[in-house]
């Protein structure tokens, strides 16, 4: 589904990423966890190709087909979606115009009755207001409300990958729990591949991934199952390193 080849990203003409590899097929859950500017969110911004972020070198495949130089809404279409870590508000758009707009960017023939009464559906499941669909995408939203909206467009859009990324940043108890309700409803009901980028072992526990790689020094110098994020946990990433190396 993914293949990070070899990247090497700078940001303001630092490295961020040197020779980064990962591969994510099918179905596939990865977490990706590290530090606080390890680079881990950079792997987000550098699979979407945001501009301030420069690759140097390496290849970013997904489908085989390269996207590495791609633009962002090209690679947006292909069916790669970021749930990030703080949404932005855009005024003058409401989500149903934006919804609309996505749909029939990747072809789909949109038929209102049928569009609102999935999306009253998906709102039900996220218990979020009905008269979301008409305000402006995440104007005067609490950060629970943008993470909900999040999910309505993820719902909506029906991406093959999702790249999470700090979703449970911000969030209280409930609206984590809801997040992560209708993130395993989606993931039964669809089967994507996913990259977590979290700190929280609560959303790595229920989304339980089949791999977690650990970044550090501009690269994965771990990787594992589930039990790699419990050690951190329990001893933090440099006694975790620590052990490792004497293993």
């Amino acid at each position: 589904m993914l293949q990070i080849k070899n990247l090497t990203v700078k940001v303001s003409n630092k490295t961020i990423l040197k020779d980064f590899n990962l591969t994510i097929k099918d179905g596939e859950i990865h977490a990706l966890l590290g530090e606080n500017g390890s680079g881990k969110s950079t792997i987000c911004s550098a699979i979407l190709n945001h501009p301030d972020y420069q690759k140097t070198s390496g290849k970013i495949l997904f489908d085989n087909k390269d996207i590495t130089n791609l633009s962002t809404d090209k690679i947006s279409l292909m069916g790669i979606y970021l749930l990030a870590q703080n949404p932005l508000a855009i005024e003058g758009v409401n989500n149903i115009e934006l919804l609309r707009s996505a749909l029939s960017s990747k072809g789909e023939k949109i038929n209102i009755f049928t569009l609102n009464k999935e999306i009253n559906s998906v709102l039900k499941e996220i218990k979020l207001d009905s008269n979301f669909v008409s305000r402006d995408v995440n104007v005067g939203a609490s950060g629970g409300e943008r993470k909900k909206t999040e999910m309505l467009h993820l719902f909506m859009l029906k991406p093959k990958f999702i790249i999470l990324d700090e979703i449970d940043s911000g969030l209280d108890i409930d609206s984590l729990k809801i997040v992560i309700s209708s993130l395993k409803k989606y993931i039964k009901k669809y089967n994507p591949s996913i990259l977590i980028i979290t700190h929280q072992m609560k959303l790595l526990n229920a989304l339980n991934p089949d791999y977690v790689h650990v970044i550090k020094d501009q690269n994965i110098k771990m990787s594992g199952d589930l039990e790699i994020a419990k050690k951190i946990e329990k001893t933090g990433f440099n006694e975790t390193f620590k052990v490792s190396e004497n293993d």
